[in-house]
């Protein structure tokens, strides 16, 4: 009953079937692959951050020749030392912390080079409508905070938007947002999340830049297509198998004089 599997027409089908799983396999195994690669990434850099220790300045990290928060320096633990400048506290909605939605409180505090950097001394429920009594004011005169350096955010990433806010609010927080807003002499790149809020404010979580700590949409979308091919492999075994199924009950129809008559 199977012997047409032995005909040119079945040989040429079958073989261009298992080419076709052949490859959907590969094509599957090689996301996989990169998927993995990327997880993998993702797993190391996070051990990478757990097992840095050292708080060294924010000069020291954010140099002339590396003037911007990368992957190998977002999350690393800093100080940085100058003055709160509190009259020009920005708030920044939409923010979330542990599920719970709210908004940043930053103050921009001035270092001794006339930069400034965006500190971030922590989060509040609510709106920023809420924020008369949400948390105390920056303490005046010399500090030096500690935190963990936070690359810049883009729009659409954790909540940040284009514009559109009343004053003293901000949307995103980077370093052209903040120069629109306050023409210091100059931003440092990111900005710090402190380690110590002040009370009624919650410290504010490390946050990996998106695209940048290996477990990003692409590792996923990797993922998403390597299920789609092992997929594709098993729809070509599917209709091969069918195909056999309907060729095979033909021949029995055959066998048996069941084939239909043609005027």
């Amino acid at each position: 009953m199977y012997r047409f599997l032995l005909t040119p027409r079945w040989l040429g089908g079958t073989v261009l079937a298992l080419v076709a799983i052949a490859v959907c396999l590969w094509l599957g195994s090689w996301q996989l692959g990169r998927f993995e690669d990327r997880f993998s990434s993702h797993k190391e850099a996070g051990k990478a951050l757990a097992a840095t220790s050292e708080t060294r300045p924010i000069e020291a990290l954010l140099t002339p020749a590396t003037p911007q928060v990368t992957t190998d320096t977002v999350g690393k633990p800093v100080t940085v030392s100058g003055s709160y400048d509190s009259a020009h506290q920005l708030l920044v909605p939409n923010r979330t912390v542990d599920g719970k939605q709210g908004y940043y409180v930053l103050t921009p505090l001035r270092t001794a080079d006339g930069h400034a950097v965006a500190v971030v001394r922590g989060w509040a429920p609510g709106t920023p409508s809420d924020a008369s009594s949400a948390a105390a004011p920056p303490p005046g005169g010399e500090v030096t905070v500690t935190g963990r350096l936070q690359a810049g955010e883009t729009v659409g990433s954790n909540g940040a938007v284009a514009g559109g806010l009343p004053a003293g609010q901000l949307g995103t927080i980077n370093r052209a947002a903040l120069l629109n807003v306050l023409s210091y002499d100059g931003w440092y790149d990111g900005w710090v999340a402190a380690d110590t809020a002040p009370a009624g404010l919650t410290e504010v979580p490390t946050l990996q830049p998106q695209g940048g700590d290996g477990l990003t949409l692409r590792a996923f979308q990797n993922l998403g297509y390597t299920l789609e091919w092992f997929v594709f492999a098993g729809f070509v075994v599917f209709m091969w198998y069918r195909l056999l199924r309907r060729e095979a009950e033909a021949e029995q129809d055959r066998a048996l004089g069941l084939d239909p008559v043609l005027d």
